[in-house]
Order: C-alpha cells, then sequence, then structure tokens
C-alpha cells in the first residue's frame, strides 16, 4: 500500500472513530501508531508511543495548561463570578436590557481569569440566568446572551485554546495571550452593542431594572478588587517579561488561592475540589496532546501537510481565497467536533499552508479561536449551547440557538474586521 493511500486511510478511519464516540486523543493516538507502523515498522512505532507520552508530561511548556487550569479551578470556586455580575448589575441593570449588558462584562471579566469558555457558560448559567428571569427577560435571549458570553473565555488570556495552538505551533505563548486582548475587547463591545440594537429594535422585548443608588454601586464595586489584581498582576507581568507563560500560570494559581483562602472562600472541601477538577481536566487536556504528538509522527511521515500545501498554493485562490477556504472548513468542523480536539487535530495540517501563504502565525492563532469560538455556539452541535443546557434543563435546545443568532452573526462581522486589520491582534504582541 502506498503512503498516500495509508494517509487518506488514516484519516477515514480516524473520523470514523471520532463518530462512534472514541475519546479523539485515543483515536488521534490509535491510527497515528497504526499508521507509522504500517509504514515504518511495529518497534519504531510502539516506541513513539513512550517517547510522546514523558515528553508531554516533563515538557516545562506543557506546564502552563495544568497551572493555568488550577487557577481558573480556584477562581469558580471561590465565587469570583458573583461579584463581577454583581457590580456590572449594579451599574448597568437599569437599563433596558441592562442584565445583559451586566452578563456580558462579567463574563468577560471573568474569562480573563479563568482561560475556560465551559467553565465561564456554565458558571453563568447559575449566576445570570435566574436573575435574568426573574426580571422577565425571555428564556432566548438569557441563554444566547449566557451563550455569547461563554465564547469570550477562549479569547481572553489565560486561553487554554490558545496555549495548546502556541505549543503545536512552537510560537510564543506571551504573545498570543497578548494577541487575544484587543479582539477579546472588540467582542465584548460588538456584544454590547447587539444587545443595545436588539433593546432599540424591539423595545418590549427587554425589561428595564431599577436604578441603584451610588451607595449600593460603590459597594459592589468594591468587591472586585480581587479578580482585578489578580489580572493586573499575572498579565502585567507577562506583558512586561517579568514571567514566562509557565511562571505566570503558577504565579496565578498561587494568588488565586491565597486570595480565596484569606477571604474565607477557599476551605478544605473547596481546595479539594479545585485540585480534583483541575487534574481531571489537565488529564483529558494532556491525553488528547499525547495522541495529537504520535498522529503528529504519523503526518510527518505521510508528509501530509507538504503535500496539502502545495495542492492549496496550486489552487491559484491567492492568499486570502486559501484563508477564506480554511476558515470553511473550520466552520464546518466547529460544528462537529470539540474547540479543542479540532484545533489539535487541522493545525498541524493548515499552520504550514499559512506559513507558506506569509501570514503572521499570532495573528492566524487568535483568527483560529474567533473561528473556534463560532463553534462553541454554532448548531447543530455547540458545546457551550450543550453546557447550558445541562445547567438549565427546562430549556429546548431550540430556544437557546434562536437566542444566540444575533450574537453569531456578530462574531461573523468580528472576524472580518480582524481579517482586514491584522494589527488589532499583532500590536500588543510587538510592543513586549
Amino acid at each position: 500500500m502506498s503512503t498516500d493511500a495509508v494517509a487518506a486511510l488514516g484519516f477515514v478511519v480516524l473520523f470514523i472513530l471520532m463518530l462512534l464516540r472514541v475519546p479523539v486523543g485515543m483515536a488521534m493516538g490509535l491510527v497515528g501508531v497504526t499508521g507509522f507502523g504500517i509504514i515504518n515498522g511495529w518497534q519504531p512505532a510502539l516506541k513513539i508511543i513512550g517517547q510522546s507520552s514523558m515528553r508531554t508530561v516533563t515538557d516545562y511548556q506543557f506546564g502552563v495548561i495544568p497551572m493555568f487550569l488550577l487557577m481558573g479551578a480556584f477562581v469558580t470556586t471561590s465565587g469570583m463570578s458573583r461579584e463581577l455580575f454583581r457590580a456590572a448589575n449594579a451599574m448597568l441593570g437599569h437599563l433596558r436590557g441592562g442584565l445583559g449588558f451586566a452578563t456580558i462584562l462579567a463574563c468577560g471579566g471573568f474569562a480573563a481569569i479563568s482561560g475556560s469558555s465551559v467553565a465561564t457558560a456554565a458558571t453563568f448559567a447559575t449566576v445570570a440566568y435566574p436573575e435574568m428571569r426573574r426580571h422577565n427577560y425571555p428564556q432566548s435571549f438569557a441563554t444566547g446572551v449566557i451563550a455569547a458570553g461563554g465564547t469570550l473565555g477562549a479569547m481572553f488570556p489565560p486561553s487554554t485554546v490558545l496555549a495548546v495552538y502556541g505549543v503545536i505551533t512552537e510560537q510564543d505563548i506571551g504573545k498570543l495571550f497578548m494577541a487575544g486582548i484587543i479582539p477579546g475587547l472588540l467582542a465584548v463591545t460588538m456584544y454590547l452593542i447587539t444587545i443595545a440594537l436588539i433593546g432599540f429594535v424591539r423595545p418590549d422585548f427587554l425589561p428595564s431594572g431599577t436604578k441603584a443608588s451610588w451607595p449600593e454601586r460603590l459597594s459592589a464595586m468594591k468587591d472586585i478588587w480581587a479578580p482585578l489584581l489578580l489580572f493586573v498582576f499575572v498579565i502585567g507581568g507577562l506583558y512586561g517579561g517579568v514571567f514566562t507563560p509557565t511562571e505566570a500560570g503558577g504565579v496565578g494559581a498561587g494568588g488565586a488561592f491565597i486570595i480565596g483562602v484569606l477571604r474565607g472562600r477557599l476551605g478544605r472541601a473547596e481546595i479539594h475540589h479545585s485540585l480534583l477538577q483541575a487534574t481531571r481536566t489537565a488529564a483529558a487536556v494532556f491525553t488528547v496532546l499525547i495522541g495529537a504528538l504520535i498522529f503528529g509522527y504519523f503526518l510527518t511521515i505521510t508528509q501530509v501537510p507538504q503535500k496539502i500545501t502545495e495542492l492549496m498554493i496550486g489552487l491559484g485562490l491567492g492568499p486570502y481565497g486559501v484563508l477564506a477556504l480554511i476558515m470553511a472548513m473550520y466552520l464546518i468542523l466547529g460544528c462537529l467536533m470539540d474547540a479543542l480536539a479540532m484545533v489539535i487535530l487541522t493545525v498541524p495540517i493548515v499552520f504550514p499552508v499559512i506559513k507558506a501563504m506569509g501570514f503572521d502565525p499570532i495573528w492566524f492563532g487568535v483568527i483560529i479561536v474567533m473561528t473556534v469560538e463560532l463553534g462553541l455556539i454554532h448548531p447543530p452541535v455547540g458545546m457551550v449551547v450543550f453546557v447550558i443546557k445541562s445547567v438549565v434543563p427546562d430549556v429546548k435546545f431550540s430556544t437557546i440557538f434562536k437566542g444566540v443568532v444575533p450574537f453569531i452573526i456578530t462574531d461573523f462581522l468580528r472576524l472580518l474586521i480582524l481579517i482586514a486589520l491584522p494589527i488589532l491582534a499583532t500590536w500588543l504582541p510587538s510592543r513586549m
């Protein structure tokens, strides 16, 4: 059997295994070892299992992932999300759609210290949804806003998706984190404008709340010092070159732990829960990474990335035509696959194409994350939508997808803006 035939068969088997719900890390590892064994022999194939596993769990650079996951777990367990929502609600809750504004701002703040879209969506489905329903917000709008706000976790540092992209492509993770800040702020701004437009076009659709007094506002605002301090300390240290990304993760986890303990929010049970949660998530991520490394050996010996690069360049579409083709592929895959799995599976294949076309790899990392965000809320799968449904079981999937449609349109527009203006992603990293 030729190398090309083995490669094609490998991809077919990989997608069949994923459709059969085999964990993506296991599927990639199995196909990678089998394909490598068929071409290069079984003894070398079996050796790469141990090599890939040891490389993943001992490489210093990979330590950034569990450290930031632990920081996010401490932040979630210590209840900082409620303080962020309370402060945003006190300032904006009296406006038409004000609880929607408050949810987006609180999600942005929480995402900046947790780095997880799933954690952000699950947290605010618990915190913000009951409050919006109590004020007679429609179910579709309430869940749609939470779903859109949840995707911010993939953009703001410390983003797990950006960290994994940096590891795979050997890009500076600190610069990738910085690159996500301005596009993340743009996302928050455009979501707020979307809510304002919904309230303007349909004034009877969104209620307005009671205006809080200034003493109440100040009381709510004083509680957000903890997440603000944590974000400024970690991201400021990264930007100033004081910490490496891995050190920033350790400092962030330690800072979140100390703040939680000093405020009486992290007792023995809460610490145990946070450690267990972070360990489980890190184990899942590392399993996928090990499978991806093994699959990467298979891609290398079959020269799939090089052949796809030659094919796309030969199409004569030009750089932006090829980029549009890649984005279309991501939008389709985003409806079918988990975000992290999609990045790990596809980036080793499309990254050489992007480099050959002369695009900035840091900018492309942000483009990837933005497209992944769309996949998180796009029908028919939408990982974040499933998370919200699990937390709020009385809401139908169709209701959540209906509420998220305006934000999907906003995301498409934001994607076009970033493609037209790469400087939005590259300016901050260039200042480091």
